[in-house]
C-alpha cells in the first residue's frame, strides 16, 4: 500500500493493533534469537559456539562487540519484517493501516 492509500490511522485502529504489535514483537524476538544462535555457531571463533556476553572475561572485547553487532542487525531486520507483515495483515483484515 502506498502512503496515500493508507491514510492516517484512526485511534481505534491503533488501539486494536496494540495486541497484534505486542505479539509480533515477541515472535520477532524468538525468531531473531534462534537465527542469531545458528549464525553464531557457524561464525564463532570459540569452540563452544555460544555467543559471549559483555561480562564474560574470557572473551576479548572484539569478539563481544562482533556478537553484539551481528545480534543487533539480525534482531532489527527480523523485527522490521515481522512487524511490517503484521501491519499488512491487520490492514487487510480491518481496512485500516495501524501506524502513523
Amino acid at each position: 500500500m502506498s502512503k496515500a492509500k493508507q491514510g492516517k490511522a484512526s485511534t481505534s485502529a491503533k488501539i486494536l493493533y496494540q495486541p497484534v504489535g505486542l505479539i509480533s514483537s515477541l515472535l520477532a524476538g524468538l525468531i531473531a534469537t534462534a537465527i542469531f544462535k545458528q549464525v553464531w555457531k557457524r561464525a564463532s571463533p570459540n569452540s563452544e559456539g555460544d555467543p559471549p556476553t559483555p561480562t564474560q572475561s574470557e572473551f576479548p572485547l572484539k569478539e563481544i562487540l562482533l556478537a553484539a553487532v551481528i545480534q543487533g542487525a539480525i534482531f532489527s531486520t527480523v523485527k522490521a519484517i515481522v512487524q511490517r507483515q503484521g501491519a499488512r495483515a491487520f490492514a487487510k483484515a480491518t481496512g485500516e493501516w495501524p501506524g502513523d
